[in-house]
């Protein structure tokens, strides 16, 4: 028995049968129509659903500035207390539904703010940055050890030592010409400076940055 031929036509290739999603799309593009598509339409949908559930990651203040409808709040909270995995799903659709409702506005508000929250703060690019200084300092500049130990007199010193000398040793080049290479010590030494100089922040002492001998402009 031949099986009955479909009918439609062919664009770039591509077959398209008469009635399907498709061909009403390129119809309606050749009408000039501004309707949304069906694709279009599930791309948002998909789109506003993925918002929906980064907006779980968002912490507590920076959803009260939103400013958000009482009952995406609700949901959101609920999803988080929500353990069963069908359940979440369930929720999360839910979820998705209620951003679909909301202004683009407040879409972008949403986006907005997720960036933020995952940008690093002025004050830790500074902290980071310190202590990348402090690093490179105490690799290359025997000095330095005594001043990190005196301003952090809570430091393992013998520590210390043992990963500036194996920083150094690993920082020669395997052969002339070769750039330096920075092993696991190097990393290390950094975590250590970066830990101390984040307990000084916390519990405010003399700054590890404000020795008379640092002007945090070394390279």
């Amino acid at each position: 028995m031949s099986r009955k031929l479909k009918k439609g036509y062919y664009v770039r290739g591509l077959f398209v049968a008469e009635g399907s999603a498709l061909d009403l799309e390129f119809k309606r593009e050749l009408k000039g129509t501004d309707e949304a598509t069906r694709t279009d339409l599930k791309r948002e949908s998909t789109e506003l659903q993925k918002l929906g559930e980064e907006l779980l990651t968002l912490r507590a203040d920076y959803m009260a500035r939103l400013d958000l409808p009482e009952k995406l709040v609700d949901a959101v909270a609920e999803c988080k207390r929500i353990t069963n995995f069908e359940g979440i799903r369930r929720q999360m659709q839910f979820i998705g539904k209620l951003m679909r409702k909301l202004e683009d506005s407040k879409h972008d508000e949403i986006r907005a703010a997720l960036e933020e929250q995952h940008m690093p703060s002025a004050k830790e690019t500074m902290l980071l940055h310190q202590a990348e200084q402090w690093r490179d300092r105490l690799v290359a500049d025997d000095d330095a050890l005594g001043q990190w130990i005196t301003l952090s007199p809570s430091t393992d010193s013998q520590n210390l030592r043992a990963l500036v000398r194996q920083a150094r040793k690993d920082a020669k080049p395997e052969k002339p010409g070769l750039a330096p290479r920075h092993g696991r010590a190097y990393r290390d030494i950094f975590q250590l400076v970066r830990e101390a100089l984040t307990a000084a922040q916390e519990q405010p002492e003399p700054s590890l940055a404000d020795d008379e001998g640092y002007t945090g402009t070394d390279a």
